[in-house]
C-alpha cells in the first residue's frame, strides 16, 4: 500500500505551542498519544468517515470523537439542525421544547427510562445518578468493576481502565480516603455482595477495550440488586443508542434502575443524561430533594444535534453498523493470522477492539496483560498509512454510518502491512 501520510510540521508547531498553555499539550490525556510513542496530530476538519489534520493528511477515522459521531463527521442533517438552532440562540438558561423532544425520544427507546435529566457530560451524569442512588437507598457504598470508567468521579477512579490504564495510573491523587472507602471494586464477571447503594457497570464494558459480559451475568446483577436492596445502574454512555436503539439493556433484556447516557445523545456536542423510573427521578430537584443543576444542561445546540442523530438510527442503520463491525473484525483477524500475530478481536454492533493477546480477554487483568508495545507499533504504522485508531490498547474502535466497504478495505490493506511490522 505504501505510506499514505506526508509529513510536514504544522502539527509539531501546534503541539509545541500547546504544551506551554495546556497540561501535557491536550485537554484530555489519551489525546497526547504518549502510549504509542509519538506526538499528537492536530485536526483541521472531519468529512464523513475521514479525518483531515492540519498538515492536510487524510485518515480513515475509527475513533469518531470517541463515540458520539455515530452518523459520521459533519452529517448534513446534524449540521443543518445545529445551524438552525444557533441562529435562534445558543443558550437561554430556560426551558426549550427541544429538551422535551429529546427526552421523549430517549424514553421511547430506552427500556428503563420514564423520565430523564439532561446534563453536559458523562462524568456529570454518573456523579448525579450515584447521588440519587445514595439518597434513594440511604446507603453510601457503591460497587464498580475493575476496568470500568465512569468519568472522573472521585470515588470511581480506582482501577478505572480507559485513560488511567493508558497512562499507567491505578487511581488518582486528590481522591480522599473517605471517597475511596465508599467504593468496592470487583472483577468483571464477579457478582458483588454486601449492603450497597448501587451496583454500577458498563453492561458492555468498552473502557478496557470491548469485553462483552459472560452469559447470564447482567441478569445475575439484576437479581443481586433486588435481593440486597441496591440499585442497578447501567453506564450506557458508550453502548447507549449504539449497540441497539435502547442500548445494551434492550439487547440483553435486563432493565436497570438507573441509566447513564452520553456521547450519541449529544450527536457530537456536549450532552449527557441520567434516566430511570418516575418514582426515582422525581427525587431530583425541583420535583424532589436531591439537588443537581447545570447552566448549560439541555442547551439548544446539543439537543438539536442529539435529536438529528437519533432520528437517523432506524433498523437499517443498526444492520449497517453490525455489518461494518463484523466485516472489519473478520478482516482484522485474517490479516493478523496471515503474518502470525496473535490477536483477539472482540466486536458487537458499532464497537470493536483488537487485543494483542493470544487468549480471549475476559476481564481487566486479561486486558492489562496485552502486548501494549506491539499495539503501539501497530497503531503508529496504521497512522503512517492513513488510518486513525485509538492511541491506546484500552479503548474501543467506533464504526459509524459514514464508514463504507471502501473504508473497511482501505483499513484492512493498511492492517496487513502494519501487523507485519508490529
Amino acid at each position: 500500500m505504501g505510506s499514505a501520510v506526508r509529513v510536514t510540521d504544522r502539527s509539531a508547531v501546534a503541539y509545541a505551542r500547546a504544551v506551554d498553555l495546556l497540561p501535557g499539550g491536550v485537554n484530555s490525556p489519551v489525546r497526547a498519544m504518549r502510549a504509542i510513542g509519538r506526538d499528537p496530530l492536530f485536526v483541521a476538519r472531519g468529512e464523513g468517515a475521514d479525518l483531515i489534520d492540519v498538515d492536510g493528511n487524510r485518515y480513515v477515522d475509527w475513533v469518531m470523537s470517541w463515540g458520539p459521531l455515530i452518523a459520521g463527521h459533519a452529517h448534513p442533517d446534524v449540521v443543518a439542525a445545529v445551524t438552525a438552532a444557533a441562529g435562534a440562540g445558543t443558550s437561554f438558561g430556560a426551558p426549550t421544547e427541544a429538551e422535551v423532544d429529546l427526552a421523549a425520544e430517549t424514553v421511547r427507546r430506552v427500556p428503563s427510562a420514564e423520565m430523564m435529566r439532561l446534563v453536559s457530560s458523562g462524568t456529570e451524569a454518573s456523579m448525579s445518578a450515584l447521588r440519587l442512588a445514595r439518597a434513594a437507598t440511604g446507603r453510601d457504598r457503591i460497587a464498580k468493576f475493575a476496568g470500568a470508567y465512569h468519568g472522573h468521579v472521585d470515588g470511581l477512579l480506582a482501577d478505572a481502565g480507559s485513560g488511567l490504564a493508558t497512562q499507567g495510573i491505578p487511581s488518582s491523587p486528590g481522591v480522599t480516603a473517605a471517597q475511596a472507602a465508599d467504593t468496592v471494586v470487583v472483577p468483571w464477571g464477579a457478582v458483588p455482595d454486601g449492603e450497597l447503594a448501587a451496583i454500577v457497570c458498563e453492561p458492555y464494558p468498552a473502557n478496557m477495550g470491548l469485553v462483552l459480559p459472560p452469559e447470564g451475568f447482567l441478569a445475575a446483577l439484576r437479581r443481586r440488586a433486588d435481593e440486597t436492596g441496591a440499585l442497578l445502574v447501567f453506564d450506557e454512555v458508550i453502548s447507549g443508542f449504539r449497540v441497539a436503539p435502547g442500548g445494551a439493556q434492550e439487547r440483553e433484556g435486563v432493565t436497570p434502575d438507573l441509566t447513564i447516557l452520553g456521547k450519541v445523545i449529544g450527536g457530537g456536542l456536549p450532552a449527557a443524561a441520567y434516566a430511570g423510573p418516575r418514582e426515582l427521578m422525581e427525587r431530583i430537584a425541583p420535583a424532589g430533594d436531591v439537588y443537581q443543576a447545570g447552566t448549560l444542561s439541555g442547551n439548544p445546540l446539543a439537543t438539536a444535534a442529539g435529536l438529528a442523530t437519533l432520528r437517523l438510527l432506524d433498523a437499517a442503520a443498526y444492520e449497517r453498523l453490525e455489518q461494518i463491525a463484523a466485516a472489519l473484525a473478520t478482516g482484522l483477524r485474517d490479516a493478523a493470522a496471515e503474518v502470525g500475530v496473535p490477536v483477539q478481536v472482540c466486536h458487537t454492533t458499532g464497537l470493536l477492539t483488537v487485543f494483542f493477546r493470544e487468549d480471549p480477554v475476559r476481564d481487566y487483568d486479561d486486558a492489562k496483560s496485552c502486548d501494549t508495545e506491539r499495539y503501539a507499533a501497530f497503531c503508529r504504522a496504521m497512522l503512517d498509512r492513513g488510518v486513525y485508531l485509538p492511541p491506546s490498547q484500552f479503548e474501543a474502535w467506533f464504526p459509524s454510518l459514514a464508514h463504507t466497504d471502501v473504508h473497511v478495505e482501505r483499513t484492512l490493506e493498511a492492517a496487513r502491512e502494519a501487523f507485519a511490522l508490529a
